[in-house]
């Protein structure tokens, strides 16, 4: 299998993580939530689940990257690490924009329908996390992120 479509897939797996993790735990906040406006409960959740994404992701990218950045020497390759961290930001930044705004809307807008708070958590993260998917694959294609002998 070409290199190209193994980083594809940790950078898939890495997010299939997160997103695992934190859908749990999101769920588990808004019911705990439930007693609060429809709008602080869709915040409250929202922030929980970024935690525990970003924690949860953030990890497990740096355990399977920490080796790609290193030269023979030991040393840090900079301009590498650099060129990749902004590629790979801008395309989850674009990402999480669109997932955030989504999940707030789909959220706030499930609770108003009366569906249990970690329901409405369940389902605006599942439908906004296949956006956000579809949307940084797509970013990491046209970044060239991950393109052999870049």
């Amino acid at each position: 299998m070409r290199q190209q479509y193994k980083e594809y897939l940790k950078l898939n797996k890495n997010i299939l993580f997160g997103y695992a993790a934190s859908v749990t735990i999101s769920a588990i906040a808004a019911q705990l939530f439930s007693g609060q406006e429809y709008y602080l409960n869709t915040t409250f959740t929202l922030l929980v689940d970024y935690s525990v994404y970003l924690s949860t992701f953030g990890g497990l990218y740096y355990v399977d990257n920490r080796k790609k950045y290193k030269l023979k020497s030991g040393e840090i390759d900079w301009h590498v690490l650099k060129k990749d961290l902004i590629k790979l930001i801008s395309s989850l930044g674009v990402g999480e924009i669109i997932y955030m705004i989504a999940r707030w809307v789909l959220q706030y807008y499930l609770l108003t329908e009366v569906y249990e708070p970690y329901l409405a958590s369940i389902i605006s993260q599942s439908i906004s996390f296949i956006i956000f998917l579809i949307v940084v694959n797509l970013g990491i294609k046209i970044s060239g992120l991950y393109r052999d002998g870049v």
